[in-house]
């Protein structure tokens, strides 16, 4: 990377000009695709630039089994055929033609990409945008409020969860943790105990990513506007800063570093941010993204607004006495693009005359 005190770095071009050299010099990189390897090299330049620019992060390096994969463009990403109506093959540079299982229609793309995860399963993804989703035109909104509890609610009142590991899994992860604490570093046993987690946490990608796909296409296909929450997601699932202890310098203070740790758990494994982003490709032009300030205190009803009016996933208005599915009445005022300010001020359909009524018993 690049510092004041060390002055330029090659670009691509030069960087291009020395992979050419060092293929001469060297058989086992001589030996591997070209473009692959250019590929590779525009990538990190692409990288570099982000980085410079502010927009994204400092560049890191691949590791070993998270980041395995290559790129292939131009004249040889079409080199692709369609043997059957479940498989097709693709020629791969210097590999030779590979067998692959479609699961849609193949695309007329310039470009596709090569992917090895964890479990040791290769995917391959074409660059081409699907069509969005054409809207019903009936003119109905939804809203959809998301929590860690129930992981989807919508104003329609249906409640969406996200399937998960099941309790025998979940006892089988915490087994294999443990072998794994115990397991020497780097030995065939703990390679073995690594690659059985690996696949148990891919199991539950995998539930999870077809729960998303599922759920934004219903979405998509009911609803002529769909809005949900403004929420910042990687905001919201870093991890506490320390805090310093002022009487013992070099110790902390508790933050709650555990206790985080599971909310963020639990955020990530409802999928609150794929849910979007998916939501945002499959109906284009169609999301709103409303301010979640106070949605969930707030009465569905009547507009008052309480900490009290909410009790776990019960809500129930001090005010005007309707009681609702927590998230369901946050839902509801999500649809109706209703959100209040920090001073906790009522909407405006609201008369200011009306006086807060006591709760009805039940």
């Amino acid at each position: 990377m690049w510092r004041r005190e060390r002055g330029s770095v090659p670009g691509f071009v030069e960087q291009a000009r020395q992979l050419t050299e060092a293929r001469a010099a060297f058989g086992w990189l001589r030996a591997g695709s070209q473009t692959v390897q250019q590929q590779a090299l525009r990538d990190f330049d692409q990288a570099r630039r982000n980085y410079f620019a502010g927009s994204h992060r400092r560049p890191t390096w691949r590791r070993a089994g998270r980041h395995e994969g290559f790129r292939v463009v131009g004249a040889q990403a079409g080199r692709v055929e369609q043997v059957s109506g479940k498989w097709a093959r693709v020629l791969v540079p210097k590999v030779g033609w590979v067998r692959l299982r479609v699961s849609r229609a193949l695309p007329d793309a310039r470009s596709y990409r090569i992917t090895r995860d964890r479990v040791g399963r290769w995917h391959i993804a074409f660059a081409a945008v699907p069509d969005p989703v054409p809207a019903p035109s009936n003119g109905a909104v939804v809203g959809v409020d998301r929590g860690v509890t129930v992981s989807a609610a919508l104003s329609t009142g249906e409640l969406l969860n996200c399937p998960g590991l099941s309790e025998s899994e979940q006892r089988r992860l915490v087994h294999l943790q443990r072998r794994l604490a115990r397991a020497q570093r780097g030995s065939n046993r703990g390679k073995r105990v690594k690659a059985a987690i690996a696949k148990i946490h891919a199991r539950a990608a995998d539930r999870r990513k077809d729960w998303v796909e599922k759920t934004s296409t219903d979405l998509a296909r009911r609803f002529d506007v769909i809005r949900v929450e403004d929420l910042r997601v990687a905001h919201m699932t870093r991890r506490p800063k320390p805090k310093p202890d002022p009487a013992k310098p070099g110790s902390y203070l508790a933050n709650r570093r555990r206790a985080k740790a599971g909310l963020n758990r639990g955020i990530l494994s409802n999928g609150w941010g794929l849910l979007v982003q998916r939501l945002e490709h499959k109906a284009a032009g169609r999301v709103e993204k409303i301010n979640a300030a106070y949605t969930s205190q707030t009465c569905s009803r009547c507009g008052h607004c309480a900490p009290g009016n909410r009790d776990s996933q019960a809500f129930r208005c001090q005010s005007c006495g309707h009681s609702d599915h927590a998230d369901v009445n946050a839902a509801v005022n999500i649809a109706a693009g209703r959100a209040v300010s920090a001073r906790r001020d009522k909407p405006v359909r609201v008369s200011v005359k009306r006086e807060p009524q006591l709760t009805t018993s039940a």
